[in-house]
């Protein structure tokens, strides 16, 4: 008999793969194989791991009918809560076939509401590995009856754990020769808007040895890239630089993705970080003192700067995580918000509304905190003391012009030089960026279906450069175009060249050595002393990063 572990995934990537439901399919496995589980019946039983994409849209029915052709009664699903009630129609339709199916689900959304989960006979609350083979042994093996429909997991001790790539459940060239690693479960902190605020109040590591023999398996894949599962990486300090310093020996070719917390951040583990190809996704969630109290969450502004610098001065490459919609926030304090963020020059800011999550404190507390929600998932609050409808609005295009210009445009390496002659605070820039893109039919209808994640960065390069034309020509800046236009396109090739592998030819008005100096960070300074040199140029890859040559 196979029991397949359905899940429905987002899109088909790296961040998007089943590492919890391929834990499931992994754990029954090693269970029912066991010689003393043999035992139990002659049922040659096992799992499989049945993946769906959202990228490819699929129907309830078409589910249906791959479930419905495994020669079995019962199914698993992994359930999130962009797929929660795609699952639900799923089941439905099953039972119309067969109303003696059995279904049995587990995951983040089941164990923030299992009480309300009645479409699935049986649910899993908390972490699955032991519980979900023990449940399978009990329906089919002792047919035993009148079981408890909702089962807790608990923590399930480390030692019991199978890793879904050493078992050969997980093959990483489905996922775009990318992985998530799971390093550690639980969480120190206890963020009122996360799962974490209501779960395990313990972290526990993984062995060294699984560790270690998981990424050796991912270099002789041939995996370019991992995203680091421990929501904060840099908790133990000694344990980080262990794993930092193997990752520098055994797999220095690999890009790797990590959570952190800036104030575990030190010169030494900046240093660390350094050393290897990676960025870290730092959660500032906020730059409101008021607003992060109400969350769980301690700020310090000039230690959260001191801090940040380290990693600037090492050259580390950094991204930071905003939430707008938080308890005790609102419109002018999120701008200020994305601000503050800016000031510290991260790669990447990655934009987000609050959603409030069943089974968080946040979720428990959210009368008395006047927090307005949705009831089905994604659970996005409508409306806050603070944050009326109408300013989430805004600050949702906000959010969408930070990431489209700066973000997917790349544009850390110039964006404060091309600001300054503006005069501008960044989110007055951003806003009118938005008003500038909404102008456009083409991009409006992208803005208003949200696939501006469609776009190649040449595409946003072309909206960043007609904006700063628009932007210069209106503050009587125009005589800065020359240094400014050359700057996006100089910087932009670079970029590609280093992160897409492509080659492109440009026609500039100044040398490169000039503009990719120093001196080109203060516009003004520049164009009163550098001298024209009008030239083409091709930027492309090289052995140590791009380079460029002279047509």
């Amino acid at each position: 008999m196979i029991i397949p572990v359905c899940t429905l995934l987002t899109e088909t990537s790296p961040q998007a793969l089943p590492l919890g439901a391929a834990c499931i399919v992994s754990s029954i496995n090693e269970f029912f194989k066991n010689s003393q589980n043999k035992s139990f019946s002659s049922l040659d039983i096992c799992s499989e791991l049945v993946v769906f994409s959202a990228e490819e849209n699929p129907s309830p029915e078409f589910v249906a009918k791959k479930i419905l052709e495994f020669d079995t009664t019962i199914t698993c699903f992994s359930v999130f809560v962009w797929n929660y009630v795609f699952f639900t129609q799923v089941a439905k339709i099953i039972r119309k076939e067969n109303p003696n199916f059995i279904f049995v689900a587990g995951g983040p959304e089941i164990t923030a509401h299992p009480e309300s989960c009645l479409d699935f006979d049986f649910v899993i609350s908390g972490e699955g590995e032991v519980q979900v083979p023990l449940l399978l042994k009990k329906i089919i093996i002792d047919k035993e009856k009148n079981l408890c429909r909702h089962v807790y997991g608990g923590r399930v001790p480390v030692e019991k754990l199978v890793s879904p790539y050493l078992s050969g459940i997980l093959d990483t060239k489905n996922f775009a020769d990318g992985a998530l690693w799971e390093l550690a479960r639980g969480c120190p902190f206890k963020c009122a808007y996360c799962y974490e605020s209501k779960g395990e109040k313990t972290v526990v590591h993984f062995p060294m040895e699984r560790i270690k023999s998981e990424l050796e398996y991912f270099k002789k894949q041939g995996v370019c890239q991992v995203f680091v599962l421990d929501p904060t990486y840099n908790a133990n300090k000694q344990r980080a630089l262990e794993i930092l310093q193997y990752i520098k020996k055994t797999a220095s070719n690999i890009f790797f993705h990590f959570e952190c917390r800036a104030e575990f951040i030190d010169k030494e583990l900046a240093r660390a970080f350094a050393e290897i190809t990676c960025s870290l996704q730092i959660g500032l969630q906020s730059s409101n003192t008021s607003a992060l109290k109400l969350v769980n969450r301690s700020f310090n502004k000039d230690e959260f700067v001191r801090k940040i610098n380290l990693l600037n001065k090492a050259g580390v490459i950094f991204g930071f995580d905003l939430i707008y919609g938080l308890p005790g926030d609102n419109l002018q304090s999120f701008r200020e918000s994305i601000d503050f963020a800016l000031s510290l020059y991260p790669n990447s800011l990655e934009i987000f509304r609050l959603s409030v999550l069943p089974g968080t404190i946040l979720f428990d507390n959210r009368k008395e905190l006047e927090l307005v929600a949705q009831n089905e998932p994604p659970y996005f609050v409508l409306k806050t003391r603070g944050f009326s409808s109408k300013d989430l609005s805004v600050a949702e295009k906000l959010g969408q012009a930070v990431t489209l210009f700066y973000s997917q445009g790349r544009a850390v390496s110039w964006f404060h030089s091309l600001l300054k002659p503006l005069k501008q605070r960044p989110w007055i820039f951003f806003e009118r960026f938005y008003a500038f893109v909404e102008k456009s039919s083409f991009m409006a209808k992208r803005l208003k279906n949200k696939t501006l994640d469609c776009l190649d960065h040449q595409q946003i390069e072309k909206l960043q450069i007609d904006f700063i034309q628009e932007e210069y020509n209106m503050n009587n800046l125009k005589h800065f175009l020359p240094v400014a236009l050359d700057i996006i396109k100089i910087n932009g090739a670079f970029s590609r060249a280093y992160a897409d592998g492509k080659i492109t030819n440009l026609q500039l008005s100044f040398h490169p050595e000039d503009l990719l100096s120093p001196y080109a960070m203060d516009i003004t300074f520049f164009a009163k002393n550098a001298k024209k040199y009008p030239c083409n140029i091709k930027v492309f890859p090289g052995k140590q990063g791009p380079v460029w040559k002279m047509k």
